[in-house]
């Protein structure tokens, strides 16, 4: 691109630029199609003074792409790019605004041994993986819950009503127990359920019950529905007709500072025999 003098900066009109902000600085120029080549490369890297500035900029930036016949295929597709990125961000803060704040209870799962399915199934285990999540969430909607995050084998979810989160944890289990799988695999989830207080930020939720219904989570194995101590004080006696909760002693889980009470959750139509927890146990009477 040629260089702009400042001499020939300064002969330039002020319509030979895309932004002119309120201390008179001229920037991004577009007097000749190498510069207005550069100033699209240029336009998301500029910091304007507000919305309505950087509109304007745009508009005048694209009426000198097509007078110097320079289709801006790459600025449109960025400009879509961020816009999509942009919509996205809003919608992200909306959900967040509207999930419950205060005492509420996490649910966490986890798919076992889904490195494992990988390599068996290569492809096909992103089919398995989105009929996964479908069935989660359709539990979760059920028991008037709300998704906070789902990535990778994992999902988050919120709510209100604490026998809810119970809810939603009895019917994942029992609808992925009904579920054939392609190739015979066996598809199995372990379920985390805490209760705490939390706060609630413009990025998500905030607070030690995050990460302490994530040990509880990780502490099982699959098909395993636990339940810490928080969780089984809230839960224990609003259970239905033959679900009942196991106690499995207390445990020290990763970045936690005092150990953890843990509880399963027992029903005839579900496993109950499990491995050892992955957690480290306490001795009794410690």
């Amino acid at each position: 691109m040629p260089q702009l003098a400042a001499s020939a900066r300064a002969r330039l009109p002020d319509s030979a630029f895309a932004y002119v902000d309120s201390q008179k600085r001229r920037r991004l120029p577009i007097h000749d199609a190498s510069h207005v080549r550069n100033a699209l490369a240029r336009f998301d890297q500029t910091a304007f003074e507000d919305d309505v500035a950087r509109e304007r900029a745009r508009q005048r930036l694209l009426r000198a792409a097509k007078k110097y016949g320079i289709v801006p295929l790459g600025f449109f597709d960025g400009q879509l790019r961020k816009e999509r990125l942009q919509t996205e961000i809003k919608a992200r803060a909306r959900d967040i605004a509207s999930l419950p704040r205060g005492t509420v209870t996490f649910l966490l799962t986890d798919i076992e041994g889904s490195t494992g399915l990988l390599r068996q199934l290569g492809d096909g285990y992103a089919a398995v993986l989105r009929d996964v999540r479908a069935l989660i969430r359709k539990s979760v909607r059920a028991a008037r819950g709300d998704e906070v995050d789902a990535r990778a084998d994992e999902f988050f979810a919120v709510f209100r009503q604490p026998v809810g989160a119970l809810d939603a944890a009895m019917g994942i289990q029992r609808s992925l127990k009904k579920r054939e799988w392609p190739e015979g695999v066996e598809v199995c989830v372990r379920i985390g359920i805490h209760t705490g207080r939390t706060t609630l930020s413009e990025t998500g939720y905030v607070g030690i019950a995050v990460p302490t219904a994530a040990r509880v989570c990780s502490a099982g194995h699959g098909g395993q529905i636990l339940l810490s101590s928080a969780a089984h004080a809230v839960l224990d006696g609003t259970q239905a007709a033959g679900i009942t909760f196991r106690t499995l002693g207390r445990y020290t889980l990763a970045g936690l500072a005092e150990p953890e009470a843990l509880f399963q959750v027992y029903a005839a139509d579900l496993q109950v025999k499990f491995p050892k927890l992955r957690a480290a146990a306490l001795a009794a009477g410690r």
